[in-house]
């Protein structure tokens, strides 16, 4: 197996450690200049959203609660007479790979 070799550059690093630095202490804001934007989250399907749902031993209810959407919505959700769009999709991406962000909630 061939190792790959990476040029290593001092002056990228510390303008990287300084762009973050600067970003945290609120010295330069955060803009499409100084960062890639995420690509948008995929669909979610209604077996998917039950399956979200069930992992995260949540009724009905619970999950939408959770969700801070209307029950009635996340049901729809899981019937597939509706899909997610926008921030939902987004939060429910965000659930299927850290749960754990929606129980500390």
């Amino acid at each position: 197996m061939k190792k790959k070799t990476h040029a290593f550059n001092a002056d990228e690093l510390v303008r990287s450690v300084e762009d973050v630095r600067d970003a945290v202490t609120g010295r330069r804001k955060i803009t499409l200049r100084t960062t890639t934007l995420p690509k948008p989250a995929p669909a979610i399907g209604p077996r998917e959203v039950k399956r979200l749902r069930s992992r995260l031993k949540m009724s009905q209810p619970v999950f939408a609660a959770v969700l801070n959407v209307p029950v009635v919505t996340a049901i729809s959700w899981e019937k597939g007479r509706r899909q997610p769009s926008g921030a939902a999709l987004r939060l429910l991406e965000i659930a299927k790979h850290h749960p754990e962000v929606l129980t500390a909630a």
